[in-house]
């Protein structure tokens, strides 16, 4: 990969992201985590499906494919996004929206996973970003919805949001077609009991096959 050209392509596609709400009514969204196996030479994609707003897990997918391009700071999305499309279209449905774990336009170019995947794919996204990628903000209130602007070079590019009384915020930003006021909202309700969204947690708990997670699904829906 040329990583000039790669940078130049992502300061082009962040003119296409929509920062305001284009969407219709809410019905099913998504969880996307990617994780490396085998020393990061496996990418694995994992997409959780889940019922809105009652945030019952209804499906998810796992996929792996060899790792394309080595980590390349500011270039992560290039590095996930094939991987999350692939996962994408071996989902029985497609979502209306998708919390993605990771950075929107909260990103130095403007172009993190989120705004990546969401042009990609046109389906609405959220980036939720567990630390800061990019920008300044203010200490945030230790309350749960609790939030300070994150500003980069005077222009507000996401909200620190704390979802859970003394537990570190999330790092919220439009990824795509969502406005950021809406991302931050839906992000909260997302997260009635814990720090990530639900179908976040859900998606990180099923690509760690962590036990309380696995026995669950055994009753919920099918083992990969």
């Amino acid at each position: 990969m040329d990583y000039a050209q790669a940078r130049q392509q992502q300061s082009e596609l962040a003119q296409q992201v929509i920062r305001t709400d284009s969407f219709g009514e809410i019905r099913q969204v998504a969880g996307a985590d990617v994780g490396f196996e085998d020393n990061g030479q496996t990418t694995r994609a994992v997409i959780s499906l889940m019922s809105w707003p009652q945030l019952e897990l209804l499906d998810y997918r796992i996929y792996r494919e060899p790792t394309r391009i080595p980590y390349i700071p500011g270039l992560l999305s290039f590095r996930e996004c094939p991987a999350l499309l692939e996962c994408l279209q071996q989902l029985p449905a497609q979502p209306d929206l998708i919390f993605c774990d990771g950075q929107g336009i909260a990103h130095p170019r403007r172009l993190g996973v989120a705004s990546h995947l969401g042009i990609l794919a046109n389906i609405p996204t959220i980036g939720v970003g567990k630390s800061r990628l990019t920008g300044e903000h203010q200490a945030v209130p230790d309350q749960r919805g609790a939030i300070s602007p994150l500003t980069d070079n005077n222009e507000v590019i996401g909200n620190v949001l704390r979802t859970r009384t003394g537990v570190k915020p999330l790092y919220i930003s439009t990824g795509h077609r969502v406005s950021l006021e809406t991302a931050t909202q839906l992000v909260l309700q997302a997260a009635p009991k814990y720090r990530l969204p639900e179908p976040i947690r859900w998606a990180d708990g099923i690509a760690s096959r962590r036990a309380s997670f696995m026995k669950r699904l055994e009753h919920t829906t099918r083992l990969p």
